[in-house]
């Protein structure tokens, strides 16, 4: 799974609750010292991890966010002060330009993010944020980004100097620096659970009409289906496509708003949100779930009801990958 952008309010909603860190970090599976980085913005949650925080603490998803309709003023000017610091740091000790400059590099090769991110054995979210100044880059990821670009280790570094020098690099730095400013403040509830998008990203059709019984119609055919930016992991997969999140079958844990994005080739495992197709246009939105043999099912909320799961029919079960609020 990829990777949600970072202002949250995990903390305040725990606080509420009564629940310790360490009971968070048992119910996640992970060390305390990872649910710290968590509260504190410097470590992120993948799709499965946040859902289950917001079952924890009885809220919906949207409450983790920092946002101006949900925060207050202080929390909101916080995470911008905060915002700034790390902006400065990452200045400071040189990642702008080395992203700028690899943006630069890459773009100049007519290479795609993902195919340098492939190449260089690396998530997509993660070599995103290195062009974007936002991560340090160790030695073993410096090399592996050379030889994407069919560079030695020492002669990328020669590159980037020359770029530096050349002054080709402020004008990449400025367009980053105001796209980070966009993505990095809270704006309301309006937010992606994952990854970052960008102008290189395309669009992708939104599908979705409710029925009576809470399924959701899906018309392939539609050709007045509006379009939103595509996130960065759908970027090259065509069978992707997205749904108006139409039915109240999953429960509050998702604004009315929401907009759902599916790959059918996804394989869906526990705790993941999925379509599951019981005829050729319309489909149940389900959490998969396993019982105490090991046996998979899907749940349905609102009110709570156990679907099996046909043997013939897990081709038709749609991963949901990523949600924007």
């Amino acid at each position: 799974m990829e990777e949600i952008i970072f202002p949250n309010q995990i903390r305040l909603q725990r606080k509420r609750k009564g629940i310790s860190m360490q009971a968070l970090a048992d119910h996640l599976g992970v060390s305390l010292s990872a649910v710290s980085k968590i509260e504190k913005g410097y470590r992120r949650l993948n799709q499965e991890q946040l859902i289950s925080v917001a079952e924890l603490t009885d809220c919906a998803l949207q409450d983790l966010y920092v946002n101006e309709l949900n925060s207050t003023q202080e929390v909101v000017q916080a995470w911008r002060r905060e915002q700034e610091r790390r902006t400065k740091i990452n200045t400071d000790a040189g990642l702008k330009i080395l992203g700028a400059a690899l943006r630069y590099i890459r773009t100049n090769k007519d290479l795609t993010l993902m195919e340098v991110a492939e190449s260089a054995d690396m998530t997509l979210s993660v070599y995103h944020r290195i062009e974007m100044g936002q991560r340090e880059v160790s030695d073993k990821e410096f090399n592996n980004i050379s030889k994407a670009f069919a560079y030695t280790p020492e002669k990328l570094k020669a590159e980037i100097q020359k770029l530096k020098q050349s002054g080709l690099l402020q004008d990449i730095m400025d367009k980053t620096d105001a796209k980070y400013k966009s993505l990095a403040t809270p704006k309301g509830s309006h937010v992606s659970m994952y990854g970052i998008y960008t102008a290189e990203m395309p669009s992708i059709k939104v599908y979705g009409s409710p029925t009576d019984n809470g399924n959701i119609l899906i018309d392939m055919e539609d050709e007045d289906a509006k379009e939103i930016v595509c996130p960065f992991q759908l970027a090259n997969k065509r069978e992707a496509y997205a749904i108006n999140l139409c039915t109240r079958r999953l429960g509050n844990l998702l604004p009315n708003r929401a907009i759902l994005f599916v790959d059918p080739q996804e394989m869906a495992s526990i705790g993941d949100i999925v379509l599951y197709y019981i005829s050729e246009n319309e489909a149940m939105l389900l959490s998969i779930r396993d019982d105490e043999t090991g046996g998979l099912y899907g749940l349905r909320y609102n009110p709570d009801e156990r679907v099996e799961l046909a043997p013939d029919r897990l081709s038709k079960i749609h991963k949901v990958v990523a949600i924007n609020l």
